[in-house]
């Protein structure tokens, strides 16, 4: 019998939890099927629990990991997603999972039907509110699909249910949503004190190499959490996420930059040695942030989420917060992966010799 947790968050999935629950009811002591509904509310119908997964999306490959614990249900994943277990941390932690196959899809989450059907999935995770095109693949060579959407922390918590659930292990998401909403609560009790005037703008620059990209506010996780810990979006005037250029951001004149983690070689120079950003009010101040690299990156919603919220907080309200990012996330990796860091893996996650001397930073090093 499946046994139920009772999560504390906002509307997280009781509908699924309760079409599991009356599946297995249905079928008896001996069931083992799982039935419940995606996030584009479609019937998701799996035998028994899924042993074989599939993420075309990129975050949840990381995600299926942590939840079950171990990469032995993912037999698939996004090139993007693998290359962050290459460069991070997880490839230390799960060697094996360097050797996951990537070919099942295009960057894009074109699936590629024949490498995916090779690895003879039980579920294959792809992005919900896309088009049918990068669906009709998956259902039309048999296999099952689960559709999850992005945007929002409940949507993060509703797809991480809806997968502890298809591997048939929802009792592990109970304790990983309660840290979820317990930081988020903490979070937002503190930055009620931050006066409108004392909250610094901040952009985060979705890519900068090949192109410059920014965002606004509206389904961003970015913009989400800067707002969450006491910031403004620099560029909440967007519609979407756009290409920009580097006199956009010199006119927004952002206190805070924070650079992605998707883009290897982006390092905080990229800001400090170009002779336009480097006027900029971040540049002087030297509040210029690469984002982390954990189990995944820290960027968009996934496992580690609270972890990045905690981190910006100290950065961008550093009179406000005071976490102790290193002792939480070694707590952290623990519950997650059931690893424990060195000092030296922790350095390596935060990128605290790539900051060279950005403000505040000092507080992440090692004692």
């Amino acid at each position: 019998m499946v046994r139920l947790i009772r999560i504390a968050s906002r509307g997280l999935l009781a509908a699924a939890f309760s079409g599991l629950l009356a599946g297995t009811l249905a079928q008896g002591v001996a069931a083992e099927e799982i039935v419940f509904k995606d996030q584009e509310n479609r019937e998701v119908y799996l035998a028994k629990a899924a042993e074989r997964i599939v993420s075309i999306v990129i975050p949840m490959a990381s995600t299926v990991i942590a939840l079950d614990g171990s990469t032995s249900k993912l037999v698939g994943m996004n090139p993007t997603a693998k290359s962050a277990v290459t460069e991070g941390i997880l490839g230390k932690i799960f060697p094996e999972a360097k050797d996951i196959p990537s070919d099942v899809t295009a960057p894009n989450f074109v699936p590629n039907v024949e490498a995916l059907t090779a690895t003879n999935p039980d579920l294959v995770i792809q992005w919900g509110g896309r088009g049918n095109d990068i669906v009709a693949p998956i259902t039309n060579a048999g296999l099952t699909a689960m559709l999850i959407l992005y945007g929002t922390e409940e949507l993060t918590r509703e797809y991480m249910t809806l997968a502890s659930t298809a591997l048939g292990k929802p009792e592990r998401i109970g304790e990983l949503v309660e840290w979820r909403d317990h930081i988020q609560k903490d979070i937002e009790a503190k930055a009620k004190t931050i006066p409108e005037d004392k909250r610094p703008n901040v952009l985060y620059v979705g890519r900068a190499l090949s192109d410059i990209t920014a965002s606004g506010t509206k389904g961003n996780y970015n913009a989400w959490y800067i707002e969450l810990v006491g910031g403004r979006n620099a560029s909440a005037e967007l519609n979407g996420t756009v290409s920009i250029n580097k006199e956009q951001i010199a006119e927004w004149d952002p206190d805070v930059i924070l650079l992605n983690a998707f883009e290897a070689k982006l390092g905080v120079d990229w800001v400090y040695n170009d002779p336009i950003l480097s006027l900029t009010k971040a540049a002087r101040n030297k509040r210029v942030y690469k984002m982390p690299l954990g189990g995944y990156r820290w960027d968009p919603p996934n496992q580690e989420s609270p972890l990045s919220w905690m981190w910006a907080a100290n950065l961008i309200q550093p009179d406000v917060f005071k976490y102790d990012v290193r002792g939480e996330v070694k707590t952290a990796y623990k519950t997650l992966y059931n690893y424990e860091l060195t000092d030296a893996d922790i350095d390596d996650i935060l990128w605290t010799k790539q900051q060279g001397d950005a403000a505040n930073y000092t507080q992440f090093k090692a004692e």
